[in-house]
């Protein structure tokens, strides 16, 4: 196993377990009698695998070799994987491709709203830090 999928199971076993956390909260908040156990037990498994799959993706931002656009694409198809299939599994969404279509437009503005946040910080980061190296 090379070292990248390596980084992606320690990252995600790290981090996974927010998940059924996140759930749990989440599910406190809606009326027990409207929840079977299975519901319940879905929704535990399913934000464990999503909380997987969030944390070791980042790892796709360190493969070097990589062009950006690729680690970009990597990180965001598996993101926008997990979560859709999360949603859709656990009906947190239904199956409707106007509700898929909507939550598609939001999933992309947050996330390149949050990759441009990264982008800009890291850029004034790095003009202070070469302020002082000047």
């Amino acid at each position: 196993m090379n070292k990248y999928a390596k980084e992606f199971f320690h990252r995600g076993l790290l981090f996974a377990g927010f998940g059924p956390v996140v759930a749990g909260v989440v599910l406190a908040c809606v009326p027990a009698e409207n929840l079977t156990g299975g519901q319940v037990l879905l929704a535990v498994v399913s934000t464990y695998l999503l909380a997987f799959i969030h944390a070791g993706a980042s790892v796709f931002q360190q493969i070097e070799h990589w062009p950006l656009a690729k680690s970009l694409l990597c990180h965001f198809g598996s993101l926008y994987l997990a979560y859709s299939l999360c949603y859709l599994v656990n009906s947190w969404i239904p199956f409707d491709p106007v509700v898929l279509g909507i939550f598609t437009g939001i999933f992309v503005a947050v996330y390149f709203v949050v990759w441009g946040v990264v982008v800009l910080c890291l850029r004034a980061a790095g003009k202070a830090l070469n302020r002082h190296i000047h």
